[in-house]
């Protein structure tokens, strides 16, 4: 029988390349969508079953036993991540929930593997370098969660026979990304000729491209490794410095406005990642 991806989350920024990278390597997916999104997925080749709801998080560990039934692997990348908002969302409570019952089922069900998808904000943020052995510390309620899913699961479900890795995402960028974040506001200023006001731009930061963390969280899900991953570059830039490569694909670095936004007081000044 052929192996069945599941994953969730694949209409998301993040989730549509990792369809597209599961299915140019072959392997069949299937997503979890709402009812109204179906259709998107009829006829497109490389996907297998698509499953349903209209609650994702809300679904019973029963309901996702039944549901998983046949499934080899879970990448599990849905989780609530609205710009401005879910940083300290009380929604993130809901997600954890839902996570843990996903898991449960995916036990019952027998699925081999689950790999789930963190963030770098779950580390104590000190300045140096990020390894998967630096200690967690997380600030907000977001990257309270996600260690919580982390910690519980990475506990749990060797014990239960599941194979678990997770994904911690750094700073990506690239299509589909909402356009209230920073790289498509840039983008969107300076293909208008208009001015983008940014902060000073020295914090520094490790960004990757979205179709490369793609490959990477793929390629996490066929391994046999398990524990955290960090999906990052590696290689630091100064937001500044990341800025004016995009200002100058347009040959404007005159529309960059550094200073002319007030710098955010609890925003760390160093997050990188190492492979």
């Amino acid at each position: 029988m052929t192996k069945q991806v599941l994953l969730t989350g694949a209409t998301g920024f993040v989730g549509r390349h990792v369809l597209r990278e599961l299915t140019e390597r072959g392997i069949v997916a299937c997503p979890v969508v709402r009812p109204a999104s179906e259709d998107r997925f009829l006829g497109m080749s490389g996907i297998g079953r698509i499953l349903s709801t209209n609650a994702l998080f809300s679904e019973s560990a029963e309901w996702w036993a039944q549901a998983l039934a046949g499934i080899d692997t879970i990448i599990h990348l849905a989780w609530y991540a609205e710009p401005g908002k879910y940083l300290t969302s009380p929604i993130n409570l809901d997600c954890l929930t839902g996570t843990l019952a996903i898991a449960k089922g995916a036990a019952a069900a027998g699925v081999r593997r689950f790999v789930g998808i963190g963030t770098c904000f779950e580390y104590e943020l000190t300045g140096r370098p990020l390894t998967t052995d630096t200690p967690l510390k997380p600030l907000t309620p977001y990257a309270g969660a996600k260690a919580a899913a982390f910690m519980a699961l990475s506990q749990w479900l060797p014990q239960a026979g599941v194979e678990f890795a997770w994904c911690r995402l750094f700073y990506l960028y690239g299509e589909g990304e909402d356009e209230r974040r920073f790289v498509p506001y840039l983008r969107k200023s300076l293909a208008s000729g208009q001015r983008a006001d940014l902060t000073q731009g020295h914090q520094v930061r490790d960004f990757l491209d979205v179709r490369e963390a793609a490959r990477m969280i793929v390629a996490a899900s066929v391994s046999t490794a398990q524990g955290a991953v960090n999906i990052c570059s590696g290689v630091p830039v100064t937001i500044r410095e990341f800025a004016e490569r995009i200002a100058d694909e347009h040959g404007r670095r005159d529309l960059l406005n550094f200073g002319g936004r007030a710098e955010n007081l609890v925003d760390p000044p160093h997050v990188v990642g190492v492979r």
